[in-house]
């Protein structure tokens, strides 16, 4: 278990918070000011150009750094949680050392209006994140080898978008955009940098961050480091017995290091050259009470007497882009090229003793090492028809491989052995698109793309023993047509078609497990076909005065989903079953959404949001309702801004789950209630350079358990409790600037 090494752990926070309030309080009413008019939102995930956020036929979100700092936020499931149609899934920690792996992805990945995991496209400054990976005990997230510390910007885009970036965007992406040097370097400045220090009671951690930039001539740089440290994320569980009956958090320790550096340098006016080097590591190690058997006068010889994990994981990026930017220049105005590369390695250990049965030892581990390129160029034209053609290339090559190994294995099976064969996974796809405007003031705008993949996974026999192994290659072709009409300043619909399509992953082509003792086996499948989508979003959005909306109804159709299923066998070992992944399943999502925002004077701000899905599945010829839904929500924000302080108040309505919402199953699942809460935060701007937070969440102690993290429980279960999410909670933030 890591020492703890930051001073400013958020243990303190009792003794700190009733000071940091006193001096809010006694800070003198100053005179309002008026902020200056926000800049239009601008994006480039949707369409990989930069548009403004309401020019697009799609609904984004921007979730800014300046936003992340304010809420105290440790990881992504803090900063999308007062969004209505977005969700991250974290079980509450309590694996076991062979069967479950609940709890030990983290952030297991982004949930869009119903779908997550893989089938979000994840993107880090243009690179693919880490695929989710998960066999028997063994489990990783998507979303936990990223490093928020150094977050300048995330963007949310619903809808498919293998249009613009192939494989994996069937519900939508994730983009997050990590500092530049630009982001320091305001105002002209060739020196700038930041201190941030944060501490947080929800998981008694603390974090440190700091950052340099500079300026000479041509070049620009930037380094940034933080350390980010903490223990279990607390819940609302009472019982603390060091056994399977406990549901107050098992004890963990967790330490986080992130290196960033980037630089620039301009080669003319209208060319650049830029370097990013990346490197998160995270570790953690937890005491598994949970995995212990409970004490028993004669306990079995397999009784579980200790239970201890160990996990490491990191991701390393480096990337080398050439830029081109020239808005007068005759052809193409716009143009880059980028080669990059990253290796992600995780590993897990489970140490297990027994009352008199052998201790075993799990270790198990994953590997990506990425390679590719991106290129892409854009020019504008006008004539009859204004319009912006993109045109774009990407490549990659990801080597993925995974490792069990450990002492006593399972009866007929024997270690080291891999769950699939070392795969080479290549995507190659080239896109082009057409940004037309027609009519005064370009009144009138659509936005064809067409693109085409192809994708091969190439596995290498060595070492791989449980079946033949298979090859795999295919391409899709994926279009989209949007279009934006400004009736007037306070109308303008949107609507907008894609489709999209999701690769089958190395571990489903080639799925080897053989345990003849036991009668059962799971073999590859040379025919299986990509997951695909077909979406249809009609929206309305405008603005009047001082209060803007957007209404947004969708309806998203897949096919082809990939089923792990019994396609022969009797379950004996002369005739032992056969599982294999399939394309079987389809789905239906369709959904609501209405958003606010309302500034009645320039310090006062309000939203509002509401969102509600329905979907179902259906697999030979049986539907039933799709368990990756969310329930409604409802959310509910006020601003003010007076001086020097700015106060914030934000509260969350979910609706209770229906059973009639959730696949029958045997016990029945447990329907969690609906729930309220409200948090509220307080930004002080001290000095020109100091900058403070405070951020209380869930201010009323509330009991609740989120949908996305209890999934799959039963409804007998004994401990529910284990599951709820964290009570009271404060955060503090320091921010000093030089």
């Amino acid at each position: 278990m890591p020492d703890p090494i930051i001073p400013l752990a958020s243990s303190r926070l009792a003794a700190v918070l009733p000071t940091a309030l006193a001096a809010l309080a006694v800070v003198p009413a100053v005179a309002q000011t008026v902020p200056a008019t926000p800049l239009a939102e601008l994006t480039n995930t949707a369409t990989r150009t930069e548009r403004a956020v309401d020019s697009l036929p799609a609904t984004v979100t921007l979730k800014s750094a300046a936003e992340a700092e304010a809420r105290g936020v440790r990881d992504l499931k803090d900063l999308f949680r007062d969004e209505v149609d977005l969700t991250v899934r974290q079980q509450a920690v309590r694996f076991t050392a062979a069967g479950s792996s609940a709890g030990r992805a983290g952030n297991e990945g982004l949930n869009i209006r119903g779908l997550e995991g893989n089938q979000v496209l994840v993107l880090v400054d243009g690179v693919r994140a880490p695929q989710a990976y998960a066999f028997g005990a063994f489990a990783s997230g998507r979303l936990d080898t990223l490093f928020v510390d150094a977050l300048a910007q995330a963007e949310v885009l619903r809808g498919p978008a293998s249009t613009a970036y192939g494989s994996d965007g069937l519900a939508g992406a994730l983009a997050l955009r990590t500092l530049e040097p630009a982001d320091l370097l305001t105002g002209g400045r060739v020196r700038a940098g930041f201190v941030r220090l944060g501490a947080n009671s929800v998981d008694d951690s603390g974090a440190l961050t700091a950052a340099l930039a500079g300026r000479s001539g041509g070049l620009q740089w930037l380094a940034l480091a933080s350390r980010r440290q903490g223990h279990a994320l607390d819940n609302q569980g009472t019982d603390a017995s060091e056994d399977s009956r406990r549901t107050r958090p098992n004890p963990m320790d967790l330490a986080q290091n992130g290196l960033l550096a980037k630089a620039r340098l301009a080669l003319t006016p209208v060319q650049s050259l830029g370097l990013a080097l990346e490197a998160v590591h995270r570790r953690s190690g937890t005491e598994v009470f949970s995995g212990r058997s409970v004490p028993s006068g004669t306990p079995a010889a397999t009784a579980v007497v200790d239970l201890d994990g160990r996990d490491r994981q990191s991701r390393e990026r480096v990337a080398l882009d050439w830029q081109f930017d020239d808005l007068n220049a005759v052809g193409v105005q716009q143009a880059g090229l980028k080669l990059y590369g990253q290796d992600t390695r995780i590993r897990q250990v489970a140490e297990e003793r027994r009352q008199a049965a052998a201790d075993r030892l799990r270790d198990g581990a994953y590997r990506e090492r990425l390679v590719g390129l991106s290129a892409q160029a854009s020019a504008s034209f006008s004539g009859v028809v204004a319009q912006r053609v993109s045109v774009g290339l990407d490549a990659s090559e990801n080597r993925i491989r995974a490792l069990r190994d450990g002492t006593v294995p399972p009866f007929g099976e024997s270690f080291p052995s891999k769950p699939f064969p070392d795969t080479r996974y290549r995507l190659v796809g080239a896109f082009v698109q057409s940004e037309m405007q027609f009519g005064r003031d370009a009144a009138l705008q659509l936005i064809p793309g067409l693109r085409f993949d192809h994708y091969a996974l190439e596995p290498d026999a060595a070492g791989y023993t449980a079946s033949p192994v298979v090859r795999l290659s295919d391409q899709a072709v994926t279009p989209r047509l949007g279009a934006v009409w400004r009736v007037s300043e306070a109308l303008a619909p949107y609507a907008q078609w894609s489709r999209g399509f999701r690769a089958p992953a190395p571990d489903q082509v080639n799925n080897g497990f053989s345990n003849p003792t036991s009668g059962y086996r799971s073999i590859g499948n040379a025919g299986l076909k990509a997951e695909r989508a077909e979406s249809v979003e009609l929206g309305l959005r405008g603005r009047a005065g001082t209060l803007g909306w957007q209404l947004a109804a969708y309806d998203n159709r897949y096919r082809d989903f990939i089923s792990q299923e019994i396609v022969g066998g009797s379950f004996t070992p002369a005739d032992p079953a056969v599982f294999q992944y399939v394309n079987l399943a389809e789905a239906h999502i369709r959904g609501t959404e209405v958003r606010l925002n309302w500034t009645p004077t320039p310090a006062w701000r309000l939203k509002a949001a509401y969102a509600r899905s329905r979907g179902d599945s259906s697999s030979g010829g049986v539907s039933r309702p799709l368990l990756s839904i969310e329930p409604a929500r409802l959310s509910l924000g006020l601003e003010h801004e007076r001086g020097a302080i700015t106060w914030r108040a934000s509260l969350l309505h979910v609706r209770g789950k229906e059973a009639s919402e959730i696949p029958s199953a045997t016990p029945a699942s447990f329907a969690p209630p609906s729930y309220t809460t409200l948090d509220l935060g307080a930004r002080w701007k001290a000095s020109r350079a100091l900058t403070l937070h405070l951020a209380l969440d869930n201010l009323t102690d509330a009991t609740y358990w989120r949908w996305s993290d209890v999934r799959g429980l039963a409804g007998n279960s004994a401990v529910k409790d284990a599951f709820t999410a964290p009570g009271r909670s404060v955060s503090l933030t320091a921010r000093l600037d030089f």
